[in-house]
């Protein structure tokens, strides 16, 4: 079996997705992962490199939200001694270590338009520049993208080149929202509370407040959930865990 167990569900939808993805992970295609935030894109991002056949080698993740744009491109394609200031040394990008591997590309939207014509030459042609260089590199990885935005829409606002996204989106994977996911909320629920719980003997949830669990729609998702156990644990009396 492929499904990992760090993947926890039974639902429809998501054993739906997961059976999509280890298919995906056996082709050498980009694949973009579209869905809200904290619906566990990242988890899909290990379970397809896992399932390819580049798993002997690196995963290697960039999110591209957290960098601003010159460090994004150092990060990603690596520089030159003198390239700048603090450039002592010449650096390896990303997209090397990466090689024979996978890239996976985390916020892609936010990846600003003018780092994205840099991208998708590599992405045509697995060719780049370090910062700073005149050499051309190449690299083979196989590029994986995730975004809690709509691409296409912001294509059409110019606002994502539409090359790029053709380019990323050879396989699209929609990773459905916890609310859609049934009964994997108390799944999930009774997962965090064992994995989170100091004591041998984890607390249990009373039956008002599953109901509640599963009435909520978790506008953060999976991620919601679990911070929101973490605290129910800490601030809960007595061995139930009490709607209030």
């Amino acid at each position: 079996s492929t499904i990992p167990n760090k993947i926890i569900g039974e639902s429809k939808t998501i054993k739906n997705i997961i059976s999509l993805a280890s298919r995906a992970a056996k082709s050498e295609s980009n694949i973009l992962l579209e869905g809200e935030t904290g619906t566990g894109k990242e988890l899909f991002s290990e379970f397809i490199h896992q399932n390819s056949n580049r798993n002997n080698k690196p995963l290697v993740t960039v999110n591209c939200a957290s960098l601003p744009d010159q460090l994004i491109e150092s990060e990603l394609f690596g520089y030159e001694k003198g390239a700048f200031t603090d450039a002592k040394s010449t650096k390896q990008g990303l997209v090397e270590i990466a090689n024979g591997g996978t890239l996976f590309l985390d916020e892609i939207g936010e990846l600003s338009i003018a780092l994205q014509p840099k991208l998708l030459r590599f992405l045509e042609n697995g060719e780049f520049r370090r910062v700073g260089g005149i050499n051309t590199l190449t690299s083979d990885v196989r590029v994986i993208g995730a975004t809690n935005k709509n691409l296409m829409e912001e294509a059409e606002q110019k606002q994502f080149r539409r090359d790029l996204l053709f380019r990323l989106n050879v396989i699209t994977l929609i990773i459905p929202p916890l609310r859609e996911r049934g009964n994997d909320i108390l799944l999930l629920a009774k997962y965090f509370l064992t994995g989170k719980s100091s004591v041998r003997q984890p607390k249990k949830f009373s039956a008002d407040t599953e109901k509640i669990l599963l009435r909520y729609g978790f506008p953060g998702n999976v991620r919601e959930l679990e911070h929101t156990i973490e605290r129910a644990i800490i601030f809960s009396e007595g061995e139930e865990i009490h709607p209030k």
